[in-house]
């Protein structure tokens, strides 16, 4: 069992490891640094972190955003690569280290994000299909039948979305000349942007070790939530041989050593965590009903549910949290929202009203409200609690009033009242109302956001000192599989209040926006006819 939170783990779990190379034998007194390795949507980083968990140096890579057609959205995965090993480099250089301060390495990724390469010659046949991406809506349909779209949650904790990789696997083995027969003749492998940066760092080519963590393998809709293990039959059911799937191992441990990238060579790869899963492991929520919203490209709230995954009925995820070494795995129940800090993006990137994202909290500023203006970003379709992939973004209640503060202010506040459409959901499941929400994420430096985002749920919202807490929880679990941290009460005693925000809004006026906001949701439903979707 594992240790009630408030007692100290002491490190008795035997970890399946490689064995360690020559060379390695330096006392583990001597390093004083984990790497934490983020690869996300929009960049790739590499944060150093001391034993408090603070930040030592950042190096930081943006790659291209690829858009072949509407609704598809895709990576190029060598450049990731190639910006992972400069951001490495980066942040060694920074702080001043080389790898034999570094006690372990850890990774963080996107997750859903689809990576299949040859393993004999470590090509991607195809871009990454990034987890926004709607191409997939066909095959959804066709492996739902008259089943519908819950066909596999049972097992799996997953409704059928475009939002996972299984369909984006079977995706590109249907449509990639040769990709079918490549991989059944085993030639081919799969992973989320974990296990491509995993297979890499460790040699690629040359004995690369093909693995995943439970967080990440419980996005694919291939998992079986309460085995661990991948589901022959659902696998069958989309086209994909088994022999393409990484070996699904815990989220700490030691599964190989630094190899191709000589910055990092002989140092232990020890941690992994879907992004999402390692924020709520940084935001120390190892308490059951413990919540955390991440604000990113898109917003991710995680509520733990402790070791047995809980069946949602409101629309959202059942999903690993996170498995230390041999302990028994933790669950969660996750609302994904697609369009939020990349929304202001598309104020600034596609209609040219700012020049930088920062710029739009002043913007919001300069009008006192909305002005009945409500935008709800549904560009890739709705996530949870909706799942909708035919509803279309649409901005509703303009008048000739409005000016591009209203625009501005109602972007904003899009991503508070999908955080509060979601945590609806989270109450509704748990039976518990949550008193408290802990955050991180870029935008969370936006006060008028974060304020907006306490008065309209009605609790208080708690941000960290230390921000990075997805990087951070990547880190936090490589270093417990090496000894650096003892395990989950080192998390615990380093997590620290940064921000906190108090509800301060009448709760009349909560209700009033809340429902318009809501009406102004209904209005994107079903945008996408047959004969648009089959143009």
């Amino acid at each position: 069992m594992t240790p009630p939170v408030g007692h100290r783990v002491k490190k008795t779990a035997k970890l399946r490891a490689s064995p360690a190379p020559q060379g390695s034998e330096n006392k583990m007194t001597e390093k004083k640094y984990v790497l934490s390795i983020d690869q996300g949507t929009t960049s790739s980083r590499a944060i150093v972190f001391d034993h408090a968990g603070k930040i030592v140096s950042v190096g930081q890579l943006e790659h291209e955003q690829i858009f072949p057609k509407a609704g598809w959205v895709e990576h190029n995965p060598v450049e990731i690569w190639e910006n992972i090993r400069e951001a490495v480099g980066q942040a060694l250089s920074k702080a001043e280290i080389n790898r034999h301060d570094l006690a372990a390495v850890g990774i963080t990724n996107q997750r859903e994000t689809t990576v299949v390469w040859d393993k004999n010659t470590g090509e991607p046949v195809y871009n990454a299909i990034v987890w926004q991406d709607t191409r997939t809506a066909e095959i959804v349909r066709e492996l739902a039948g008259e089943v519908g779209n819950d066909k596999y949650k049972e097992i799996c904790g997953l409704p059928l979305a475009t939002y996972f990789s299984g369909p984006k696997i079977k995706w590109i083995l249907d449509n990639v000349e040769g990709a079918r027969e490549k991989a059944e003749a085993g030639d081919l492998l799969f992973g989320n942007t974990d296990t491509w940066t995993l297979w890499n760092l460790t040699g690629g080519v040359n004995g690369g070790v093909h693995a995943t963590d439970v967080s990440n393998a419980s996005r694919t809709m291939l998992m079986d939530l309460k085995t661990l293990q991948w589901r022959e039959d659902i696998c069958a059911d989309m086209g994909i041989p088994m022999s393409m799937l990484p070996q699904i191992r815990s989220s700490s441990e030691i599964y190989g050593y630094g190899r191709k990238n000589g910055l990092l060579i002989d140092t232990p790869i020890s941690g992994i965590l879907g992004d999402q899963q390692a924020a709520t492991f940084g935001q120390a929520c190892f308490e059951k009903g413990m919540a955390k919203n991440t604000y990113g490209t898109g917003c991710f709230m995680l509520m733990n549910t402790g070791h047995e995954p809980v069946q949602s009925e409101n629309g959202l995820l059942t999903t690993l949290c996170y498995k230390i070494g041999e302990a028994p795995a933790v669950y969660a129940l996750e609302g994904s929202i697609a369009v939020t800090g990349s929304l202001v993006q598309w104020l600034r990137d596609n209609l040219k009203m700012f020049t930088s994202a920062p710029e739009i909290e002043g913007l919001a500023r300069s009008v006192e409200d909305n002005g009945g203006v409500y935008f709800v970003p549904a560009f890739s379709g709705l996530f949870a609690p909706y799942w909708k992939d035919d509803a279309r973004g649409a901005i509703v209640g303009l008048t000739r009033f409005n000016n591009v503060g209203h625009i501005a202010r109602a972007t904003l506040e899009a991503t508070a009242f999908q955080t509060r459409e979601v945590l609806d959901a989270m109450n509704a499941d748990s039976g518990v109302a949550l008193t408290e929400l802990r955050v991180d994420g870029g935008m969370i430096a936006n006060e008028l956001l974060m304020q907006f985002q306490a008065d309209i749920l009605g609790v208080d919202v708690v941000a960290p000192q230390v921000a990075e807490t997805t990087a951070l929880g990547a880190a936090y679990a490589a270093g417990i599989a090496v000894g650096f941290w003892e395990g989950e009460q080192d998390v615990i005693d380093n997590w620290a209040e940064g921000k906190r925000w108090s509800p301060s809004m009448d709760a009349a006026e909560r209700d009033r926006t809340y429902r318009l906001w809501k009406k102004a949701v209904t209005r994107t439903f079903d945008w996408v006819d047959d004969d648009v979707r089959n143009a």
